[in-house]
């Protein structure tokens, strides 16, 4: 992948906040009527962890990783620009967010996302995330998908 720059960065980046906002409208559609339910354990004021991918100067992507348990991060707000997509930016980010939770000392990855993202779901498992059940919030919640993957080798 070339002249994509990644910058790790915490919740006040202001890039990192617009392309949440993009993220949460594209989810929106999405999601429909469950939109809310999710929305509510998406907040990212204090998150201490983002990744930022940029393009040519513009940010393209993000990412960010949140403690989950003193072993366990969990991904959140992972998103591309529509335009961007396919272009492996995702993976980068999630290499990037891999790399930052092993430093970190964090033993495994987490993440929760829904069935109607269905390439989200292909990203996760081409980059060795496998399913689990359902955690914490997300237990009984029909559109989840929950993932892990172990970081030590």
């Amino acid at each position: 992948m070339t002249n994509t720059t990644l910058l790790r960065t915490d919740s006040d980046n202001p890039d990192f906040q617009k392309l949440v906002v993009l993220l949460d409208k594209d989810l929106a559609i999405r999601d429909g009527e469950e939109h809310a339910f999710y929305a509510q354990y998406n907040k990212i004021n204090a998150i201490k962890h983002t990744v930022v991918a940029y393009k040519n100067n513009l940010a393209v992507g993000c990412g960010a990783i949140k403690p989950y348990t003193d072993q366990t991060t969990e991904v959140k707000r992972m998103f591309v620009l529509p335009e961007y997509r396919g272009q492996g930016i995702a993976g980068e980010i999630l290499r990037e967010l891999e790399q930052w939770a092993k430093e970190l000392a964090f033993a495994e990855c987490i993440l929760e996302t829904g069935k109607k993202q269905p390439e989200a779901i292909r990203l996760y498992q081409k980059s060795g995330y496998s399913l689990i059940p359902n955690y914490g919030q997300y237990v009984g919640v029909e559109n989840s998908v929950c993932m892990l993957k172990k970081l030590t080798a």
